[in-house]
């Protein structure tokens, strides 16, 4: 027998060491007898191995049979329990096998899976639907196909008995059996499904035959005439017909849940306007159940009021039967849906014999109805009757007002698409197919009104005239009746009187009327089951927090009871304003809003050509759908301005308010779709363009390691690019092992993620290598993509630089604090033009910190191999030391605002500006926006006016702001003694000590240690020294208190500057002082003062 689809192996037990499969070698099964085993399958039938038809109508299904491995600790258990659907089947030993030659024969003490494809014995997986399920699939469960990485693994072997099962293992016919039975009781249980006429046809037809047909129709044809009322109904059809196939298109592009326009709406276009319509599309419903009830009162109120029975007056008791009725439609829904469909038929039946019963009534003519207006089909009659007659203050578009909702009837049966056997066939057939037959109704209905019934009539049978005495101007006067009296008001009778008119018209009234209580009751009924169910798969989303109570379903149908009390309670809030012309408009703009957001998803998706959207319905085009959006806000704003403003701005609220939340779902939207085209696109128009200076924009690679490992850095990089440039947090891993693909790609995304929740701008990308150098290497010839590549390196200051051991050092000093990207490219590569190159300094402890050498070691280094996460509690069991207070506080101090202060730019030589742009863009940023501008230059004492005018006007050309230009023209000066003899204690452990060896010793350790400081290097850069040493000293005296340094950084010549004097440099010159920023460009323009 073939293994039954829908079913999820168990590839691997809790608990089990081993791999997921096990292959062993299967030898060919001769032929089957009647004794070997039969398996359950997902129909609970029984069939033999060797069945040939068993196996040939299996054949398509799947080629996986089901086991649910036990635990080896639950073996004496009762293992007898199959499922539907796809699952679990337990068994303590099973055997499958299908025509294909795929054998399959699961043990489940061992945990094992052998399978047999093409005859040969291997685990690799045939194509089966069930491997593209969703988790959460209701008409099957998911299949997990091997990974590559099981395919690559070496898979051990077990013996088989000479009949093909795992030795001593045997399923027993008892255990089968049972199974079976689990199957057929299992399959008592299943849900109710519609099809396409039952499902979506009667309930379309049913809803747009509403309210609207019977009690409305002919007073609109009174108002508009014949001519604009066929106008009002085929400009409804147009929109609702160009709906229905954008409904169609959606529907018919992959499986579709319960939820209606809701789930059509959210899955194409995403959770925010899918959030945003599907919360007002439910109130609309909840609405149009009032809608439909007060139409159902009016006629029970109209009828009580003939034979003179009113409860109070005619307005209570339109609330008083309204109330009753719908408590009574909640009483069916809440029977559920199998009650609701049965309710349905009949109310159609009884629909269809009343609109029959209505055009049968139009041909037959009677003497007693002339005198309330009818006569039969007369030419004279349609003539008068075919042009408007507003009365009342009354519009076209207030007409196309009260008729529209008659129309919005066409998602009842997307609405309710989760109880639907097919929805992406049963949409587009019934939709449409209702559409067609209830517009053909209302036109046909509109014609023979205006073509029998007169617009006014008193009802009297003495109001005659004599056509042969009176110049005759009315269709009334030429068949022998005067009613011109109605001219002044107060007669009862005709199209513009009398809302039952239809009544007076049909063969049989009573059926008209029992045909109103049919449309308004059906109509009222599916709007009663819609809205529960969209706000029920909207709540299941969990969109709204708040509103999750209403996701939880009853019943094998999972019906939502609280759903449906909410509706009710927002329908009998509604009814009770009693006036049908009042509510009708109100629900109006939120259903064309629905309709809009319908068409523009479809043209959305077509635009973004995305390989998913792959509708089975073709008879679409996107610039229709596009068309009919347009035309569906249009037709708001001219129905009811307000309302369409109210509508809109309730529907930008609530996009803004989803947007801020940012649900955690991912439905593979068209607007993630649309959002690649646009970057793709961009990216390869941005390719084509020449960098220009005035476009230049710092697009840093910052050596982060893990992001959250070195905070200041990141949000210090984070204020001078956010909004303006790219950043990139660079990762260099130098494990021993490398982890395979799916843990980087967990990695990724989980940093990926918490820069997102941070609202940090950056990329993380992470690099395997065997140092920090080539790992840095990498990262800069492979990130980014065609323009948007980083051209600016940033990297932080290492504090405890002198606590490693030497070969570490010199790794640090050529790897982070490369001046330039020659260092860190080979010798043949060439320089990118475009490259700028910072190096960062941030000395965490701050100006009144001892010394910046006195964090513990493990600190950064620890920090190097894994993310040092600092969390903020309200309470914590063990206070903070003062070191590791200080270490978090300097962590954070880029995060806060920064008060006011300064941002001194000490722009020693001109590098092309880079220098002075990143301070110009971090105090444009909110956060330092009280931050001024100082600028300090050096010069020579008898120019520094001079030298400071042209700094001036330089900055007033580059448009800069600046607080103050200092010239400092005593840089040369001699450093003083002490800070001398400090930076000669450290360099002391980094001399090579040449004069204390003989030289060929000397040489050889310079080869082994070129870090080291020969004397004749100390004495060739003495000059360059005493300057690091003298500017620390002016730092002090002039930027002590200022929020942030930036500083031109010291070029270390290649080849001659060795890594620990480069070092020992920069650790001089940072030394004691706020944060510094030490900045190196290459010497090419990042600023211009030409438009």
């Amino acid at each position: 027998m073939s293994s039954p689809s829908g079913q999820k192996p168990a590839l691997k037990s809790a608990g089990s060491g081993q791999s997921r499969f096990q292959v062993t070698e299967v030898t060919e099964l001769g032929p089957v007898t009647s004794g070997e085993r039969t398996s359950g399958g997902t129909d609970g039938t029984t069939g033999t191995t060797g069945s040939k038809g068993s196996a040939g109508g299996e054949e398509s299904k799947g080629r996986f049979s089901v086991v649910k491995f036990l635990d080896s600790g639950g073996i004496g258990t009762d293992a007898s329990d199959v499922a539907q659907n796809g699952d679990t089947v337990r068994s303590t030993g099973s055997h499958r096998s299908s025509a294909s030659g795929h054998t399959n024969i699961s043990d489940t003490h061992s945990n094992t899976y052998y399978m047999r494809t093409f005859g040969h014995n291997t685990i690799d997986a045939v194509p089966n639907i069930d491997f593209y399920r969703q988790t959460e699939a209701p008409l099957g469960d998911k299949l997990i196909r091997p990974t590559l990485s099981e395919l690559h693994d070496e898979l051990d072997k077990e013996p088989l008995d000479e009949d093909g099962f795992p030795i001593g293992e045997e399923s027993t016919l008892a255990e089968e059996a049972a199974a079976k039975e689990g199957t057929k009781e299992q399959a008592k249980g299943g849900t109710i499904k519609f099809g396409w006429v039952k499902g979506v046809l009667i309930r379309c037809m049913l809803n747009i035959w509403g309210v609207m047909l019977f009690i409305r129709m002919s007073w609109i044809v009174g108002q508009a005439g014949i001519g604009l009322t066929c106008v009002i109904i085929l400009m409804a059809t147009v929109v609702t017909t160009i709906t229905g196939l954008s409904t169609s298109a959606i529907a018919t592009n992959g499986f579709v849940r319960g939820g209606g326009a809701y789930y059509l709406i959210s899955r194409s276009l995403g959770p925010e306007f899918g959030g945003s319509i599907g919360l007002i599309f439910a109130f609309a419903n909840a609405v149009a159940v009032a809608m439909y009830v007060v139409g159902f009162a009016e006629t029970v109120v109209e009828m009580l009021n003939d034979v003179d029975a009113l409860m109070t007056d005619e307005l209570n008791d339109v609330r008083i039967v309204g109330t009753l009725t719908v408590i009574l439609l909640l009483g069916i829904s809440v029977a559920g849906m199998e009650w609701e469909a049965k309710a349905q038929i009949v109310l159609l039946v009884i629909l269809l014999a009343a609109i029959f019963n209505y055009f049968i009534g139009t041909v037959i003519t009677m003497e007693s109805k002339e005198p309330k207006g009818f006569f039969g089909y007369k030419a004279a009659i349609m003539m008068e009757n075919m042009g408007p007659d507003f009365r009342d203050g009354e519009t076209f578009f207030s007409m196309f007002a009260i008729f529209f909702p008659a129309a919005t009837g066409i998602l009842a049966g997307a609405n309710i698409s989760g109880d639907l056997t097919d929805p992406q066939s049963a949409i587009p057939k019934g939709t449409l197919l209702a559409i067609l037959i209830t517009g053909i109704t209302y036109v046909a209905v509109t014609v023979s009104t205006g073509s029998c019934i007169l617009r006014d009539a008193t009802g009297d049978h003495n109001d005659t005239s004599s056509v042969s005495d009176l110049n005759c101007t009315d269709a009334a006067c030429t068949l022998g009746y005067d009613f011109s009296i109605c001219k002044e008001g107060g007669c009862k009778f005709g199209l513009m009187n009398d809302f039952q008119v239809m009544s007076l018209v049909s063969g049989f009234g009573p059926l008209i009327t029992a045909g109103i209580f049919s449309a308004t009751l059906s109509s009222a009924l599916a709007s009663l089951v819609s809205a529960p169910k969209v706000f029920q798969a909207l709540c299941k989303d969990n969109i709204y927090p708040g509103l999750h109570v209403f996701a939880k379903g009853y019943g094998k149908n999972n019906e939502p009871l609280r759903g449906y009390v909410l509706t009710f309670c927002i329908g009998l809030a509604f009814i009770l304003i009693a006036e049908l012309n009042v509510i009708a408009p109100i629900i109006s703009n939120f259903f064309l809003a629905s309709y809009a957001l319908i068409n523009f998803s479809v043209f959305h998706a077509s635009l973004a050509n995305s390989p998913g959207w792959r509708p089975s319905f073709k008879y679409f085009n996107k610039w229709v759908s596009l068309a009919g959006a347009v035309l569906c806000c249009a037709v708001m704003f001219v129905v009811n301005w307000w309302a369409a403003l109210m509508t809109n701005i309730i529907v930008l609220a609530l996009y803004v308010y989803v947007s801020y939340k940012k649900p955690d779902v991912n439905w593979g939207s068209s607007t993630q779709a649309l959002i690649y085209n646009h970057a793709l696109t961009h990216c390869l128009l941005l390719t084509g363009v020449e960098d220009h200076v005035k476009n230049f924009r710092p697009q840093c690679l910052v050596m982060t390691g893990y992001p959250n490992a070195r905070p200041a850095l990141l949000h210090l990089v984070n204020a001078f690019t956010k909004n303006v440039g790219l950043m990139v947090c660079g990762h260099v891993r130098t494990v021993s092992r490398r982890p395979n693909f799916k843990e980087m790609s967990l990695d990724h995304a989980r940093y990926q993620r918490w820069l997102l929740k941070n609202r940090i701008k950056a990329f993380y990308t992470p690099v395997f290598a065997e140092d920090l150098r080539h790992g840095a290497q990498y990262l800069l010839q492979a990130t980014g993509l065609g323009r948007l590549k980083p051209n600016t390196l940033v990297m932080g200051f290492k504090n405890n630089w002198s606590d490693g051991e030497m070969k570490d050092i010199k790794c640090s000093e050529i790897c982070l604090i490369a001046p330039s990207p020659d260092e860190l490219l080979s010798s043949h590569e060439k320089k990118d033009a475009g490259m700028k190159d910072v190096v960062v300094s941030v000395n965490m402890l701050g100006k009144d910190s001892e010394d910046s050498n006195s964090f513990p070691p493990s600190l950064i280094t620890s920090a190097q191999n894994s993310p040092l996460i600092l969390r903020e509690t309200k309470r914590s069991a063990k206070p903070l030391s003062l070191t590791d207070q200080r270490l978090l506080e300097a962590s954070q101090q880029f995060k806060k605002k920064q008060c006011k202060g300064t941002v001194d730019v000490w722009w020693l030589f001109d590098d092309g500006g880079l220098a002075l742009l990143i301070p110009y863009l971090l105090t444009e940023k909110k956060k330092w926006k009280d931050c001024k501008i100082r600028l300090f230059i050096g010069g020579k004492i008898n120019r520094i006016d001079h030298d400071r005018r042209a700094m001036a006007a330089l900055l007033s050309k580059f448009r800069i702001d600046f607080s103050a230009i200092y010239v400092l023209g005593d840089i040369n000066t001699k450093p003083k003694k002490h800070n001398v003899l400090s930076f000669e204690e450290m360099i002391e452990p980094y001399k090579l000590k040449e004069d204390d060896m003989e030289q060929e010793a000397a040489e050889r350790l310079k080869a082994e240690e070129p870090w080291r400081i020969s004397d004749n290097e100390l004495e060739l850069y003495r000059a360059k020294t005493n300057r690091q040493i003298r500017l620390n000293e002016l730092l002090k005296e002039h930027s002590n208190s200022a929020k942030l340094i930036v500083m031109s950084m010291p070029l270390a010549r290649k080849g001659t500057v060795s890594s620990a004097l480069y070092m020992c440099w920069l650790e001089t010159l940072s030394k004691d002082l706020p944060p510094i920023l030490l900045v190196r460009g290459n010497h090419q323009s990042v600023l211009t003062f030409y438009s």
